[in-house]
């Protein structure tokens, strides 16, 4: 296979730090010696690719931009995102694990924790020895994450839990929980507070979703709790109502930006190559014309996103990034890619439906890229309420 050399139409290297570059090529020879090699059998099979975790601890993925102190890489977010897009451009669901790893498990230690449990935790989850997973979304509440019914009632000794969360990405694998419910009534969003609850609690039980179509290389998994108990210290002492969980999300989110390029720089570089090779009346089919204006459409969108994530990137580290910036880029960058996807495919032809091409591949997994941690339509309303002032919802 031969080594993929990059989408840069807009000499976008120029505008990383040499150490940017380095951390991004580290990952991608990764991606393409040891993550492509087994994509196609784990997506075929249905099973998350779990021999690879070891490796992406050593290469510093998981909370990559958390602090060295805490065992983690300290990089800043530009090198943060370029480990998304190269870990995307592989597989998306390889991008979720870690994603949900650092993004949605570790930050919120990180970010909501007391010492005590950043030093239990963050070390051990940076060295890929405890995986955690993210329970927000609900059966009946994915998009308003509000109307929550999980909940969780003070004892004496700590924390009862009950309820049900679904679409958990991780579910199945994980060591840990970090588990959002109400403390007080069931109206009040203000008493929405995380928890970190091991997996092998009496009355927790993980279930893997049957029957997906996307993210077929992803452990997703519904979550039950029938009175789980925790202690005290199970419970992030700084969360507190929805923001909380919703700052996760926007780590999260920032680093879904990224990888959807990576998704889609690997179909454009498959469909360009494909364009080459493949003869049709006469000729390549990179030299009839629709093909090229298909081509010309992708690295059009591509380096839109680029300059989008890079632009987020720098903004992320200067402080000043705004959760409304990243719904637009999560946003354009995802259905950026869901375009070139579909449109690789269709250069591909019949052969694009089949496994040894990714396209399809990743087409299929970007379906779910689209709708997960805020949809498409719903990032489109907080970004109308921005500009306008106006909430639609």
């Amino acid at each position: 296979m031969a080594r993929f050399q990059g989408v840069d139409y807009y000499d976008i290297d120029s505008l990383l730090s040499e150490e940017e570059r380095m951390i991004r090529d580290t990952v991608r020879q990764w991606v393409d010696d040891e993550l492509l090699p087994v994509i196609e059998d784990a997506y075929i099979g249905r099973y998350l690719p779990k021999q690879l975790i070891p490796r992406m601890a050593e290469l510093g993925v998981f909370g990559a931009n958390l602090p060295e102190e805490y065992g983690c890489a300290g990089l800043n977010n530009v090198a943060y995102g370029l480990i998304m897009q190269e870990l995307e451009r592989g597989d998306s669901g390889i991008r979720s694990f870690a994603s949900v790893q650092g993004a949605l498990c570790m930050y919120p230690i990180y970010a909501f924790g007391s010492e005590e449990q950043k030093q239990a935790y963050l070390p051990r989850m940076a060295a890929g020895e405890v995986i955690g997973c993210f329970g927000l979304t609900e059966p009946d509440y994915g998009s308003n994450p509000g109307g929550m019914i999980t909940r969780a009632v003070k004892t004496e000794d700590g924390w009862v839990l009950n309820g049900a969360k679904m679409w958990i990405t991780n579910g199945s694998t994980a060591d840990i929980a970090i588990i959002w419910a109400k403390t007080g009534e069931l109206s009040d969003t203000k008493s929405i507070r995380g928890f970190i609850v091991p997996t092998d609690t009496p009355g927790f039980s993980a279930k893997d979703q049957k029957g997906k179509l996307s993210l077929l290389a992803s452990d997703t998994s519904e979550l039950v709790l029938q009175d789980v108990h925790v202690p005290d210290d199970a419970l992030l002492p700084k969360s507190g109502g929805l923001k909380s969980p919703l700052m996760c999300l926007t780590q999260a989110r920032f680093g879904i930006a990224w990888g959807a390029v990576g998704a889609a720089m690997a179909c454009y570089d498959e469909a360009l190559s494909y364009s080459k090779q493949r003869v049709m009346f006469g000729g390549p089919i990179g030299g009839k014309q629709i093909q090229q204006v298909r081509l010309a459409e992708m690295l059009t969108g591509i380096t839109n996103g680029q300059l989008l994530s890079w632009r987020l990137g720098r903004l992320k580290d200067e402080g000043t990034m705004r959760p409304e910036q990243v719904s637009l880029a999560k946003r354009h960058n995802v259905s950026m890619a869901c375009d070139v996807a579909r449109e690789a495919r269709r250069l591909l032809g019949g052969n694009g439906i089949l496994v040894e091409y990714s396209a399809m591949r990743h087409m299929a997994n970007l379906e779910s890229v689209y709708t997960y941690e805020g949809t498409h339509d719903v990032h489109g309303l907080i970004l109308g309420q921005d500009v306008t002032g106006i909430a639609a919802y």
